[in-house]
């Protein structure tokens, strides 16, 4: 049974840093490719950052780039989302999620995406920013 546990969201003040965490079970982390999503109120799901499998490969959402870093660590089957310079359009709940593909290029299944190739999602982590 694949799991995937975000954790990490919280409350910020703008400018502020967050440390996002992913941790997978249930599946051979190294073979998938991976993700972090978002959905704020009332908006549709966006990709925000994905990686690929080996993590040689990463695309970021263009508000995002330059503030957030996405990272792996396949011995550790866990996903990570360094977020800096925090913004208060940044406010949505989090999900990690797990797309099985070898596929090198990571814009593929995340860039203008909701998601819709993932097969496997976390529950989510809210993540609020004040101003």
């Amino acid at each position: 049974q694949v799991q995937l546990m975000e954790s990490g969201g919280g409350l910020v003040q703008a400018g502020g840093s967050l440390r996002l965490s992913c941790t997978a079970s249930g599946l051979k982390f190294s073979d998938f490719a991976m993700g972090w999503f978002r959905q704020a109120p009332g908006k549709e799901r966006e990709g925000v950052s994905c990686i690929n499998y080996s993590g040689g490969n990463r695309f970021y959402t263009d508000s995002v780039k330059g503030r957030f870093t996405i990272s792996r660590d396949n011995a550790k089957n866990t996903l990570y989302l360094q977020m800096n310079s925090l913004k208060p359009e940044d406010t949505a709940k989090y999900y990690c999620a797990a797309v099985d593909t070898r596929y090198y290029n990571a814009d593929y299944y995340c860039k203008g995406s909701s998601g819709s190739l993932f097969g496997y999602w976390g529950q989510g982590t809210q993540v609020t920013v004040s101003s």
